[in-house]
């Protein structure tokens, strides 16, 4: 039995830094990948430049349930160690508007230079080795694959991700393991997700953006608003607004199973009520017609469309519906769209500092698997580092 050797269970994001960590120290690990590929969900990350981290980075941008833990991390590991850990990888960054890229706009290079490390300690990978389970007895752990391959081992850091990109290997197979090491599993959702709305605009605007707010209202609770691009499609809204509050919503309706769930959008942000009557009502004195009233507050299509507003006369309404149109949320895109997971193994069966199971000593776990989900705007990738780097750290 190899009681010095740790056993990684997922080869993202939290697993490569990891095993990093472990190497880097000179103690003998492997990486279990299900896929035949590392890191294959980082190429997707940040449509493909990879957002690394944000410039403003702690545990009050994640979910209030995970705070304590991330914060923990955080102290151990966090932003400025995280910059570090990629400069000593040889990656250059920047930042734009808070978000931290690499200076190549490439994911692919991210990528290059971790895996550059796994070689360079080197690292042993087992690539198809899809965990089937993990026991243990007096003289230590077993790690077995459905392949039927086994490795003996003194300690597991699970790091089998979340649901998201399912193609990718995370379809969330892992929290079968989680669930058989006695951990409860906080229902996952698809988080920073297209919305489903039935709604004559969806249909008659699919393509259009616009710079919008939007906020979510959940039985009559409303969220905090949000700004940015809202996309109409033909089976509801997207763009980044709408993925920015679409975990609450998310969370209602498939995990609550709530119904009254709709989303109230602002489709002329940069006006308020008032700047918005008077110009209104200046266009409707120079007799514009009902289709030309909104032709350069919105897009002509846009214009077009929102035409019935005001055939009613009613100026009121029109600014009512412009300002604070509701649609109601029938439910969400799936799997294949969300960018995060909301939900997995329970924060608090986990130790603070350590990331150790409270439940089974010696078993660890790191990023997506565990219920910790933070904005967009890579602070899901930052707790992925930062967590896979913090479980790796345990002698």
């Amino acid at each position: 039995m190899e009681k010095s050797l740790t056993v990684i269970i997922g080869g993202g994001a939290a697993g490569i830094c990891a095993a990093i960590n472990k190497g880097r120290r000179g103690e003998p690990v492997v990486i279990c990948e299900k896929t035949p590929q590392l890191g294959k969900k980082i190429l997707a990350t940040g449509n493909g430049r990879c957002n690394l981290l944000n410039d403003d980075f702690d545990e009050s941008f994640y979910n209030p349930a995970a705070r304590q833990l991330v914060k923990s991390v955080f102290d151990r590991f966090g932003k400025t160690e995280i910059l570090n850990l990629f400069k000593s990888l040889g990656l250059e960054v920047y930042s734009q508007d808070g978000r931290i890229f690499p200076v190549t706009n490439q994911a692919a290079s991210v990528l290059k230079v971790l895996e550059m490390e796994l070689k360079r300690l080197p690292i042993r990978v087992e690539y198809d080795f899809d965990c089937s389970a993990i026991s243990f007895s007096n003289s230590g752990t077993l790690v077995s694959s459905k392949q039927g391959k086994t490795i003996e081992c003194g300690k597991v850091i699970i790091t089998g991700g979340g649901k998201t990109y399912p193609a990718f290997g995370s379809d969330g197979s892992i929290y079968t393991i989680a669930r058989q090491l006695g951990h409860t599993i906080v229902e996952p959702v698809p988080s920073a997700v297209p919305l489903v709305v039935k709604d004559r605009l969806c249909q008659v605007l699919q393509g259009q953006k616009i710079p919008a707010g939007a906020k979510s209202i959940v039985e009559g609770l409303a969220g905090g608003e949000v700004r940015g691009e809202l996309l109409f499609t033909k089976y509801g809204l997207s763009g980044s607004c709408i993925l920015d509050i679409s975990e609450d919503i998310s969370i209602a309706i498939n995990r609550h199973h709530k119904t009254a769930v709709y989303i109230s959008v602002d489709m002329v942000p940069f006006m308020d009520a008032g700047q918005l009557r008077n110009e209104l009502v200046r266009r409707k004195k120079a007799k514009l017609a009902d289709d030309e009233i909104l032709i350069g507050i919105l897009s002509n299509k846009c214009a077009a469309a929102l035409a019935d507003l005001f055939g009613k006369n009613d100026l009121d309404f029109a600014i009512n519906e412009l300002k604070s149109r509701r649609f109601r949320v029938m439910g969400t895109r799936g799997w294949n769209e969300a960018e995060f997971t909301a939900g997995g193994v329970s924060a608090d069966e986990i130790k603070a500092g350590t990331l150790e199971s409270k439940l089974q000593p010696g078993v660890y776990f790191a990023g997506e698997v565990l219920d910790v989900n933070g904005m967009r705007g890579g602070y899901n990738l930052g707790w992925a580092w930062a967590s896979g780097f913090v479980a790796g750290m345990t002698q």
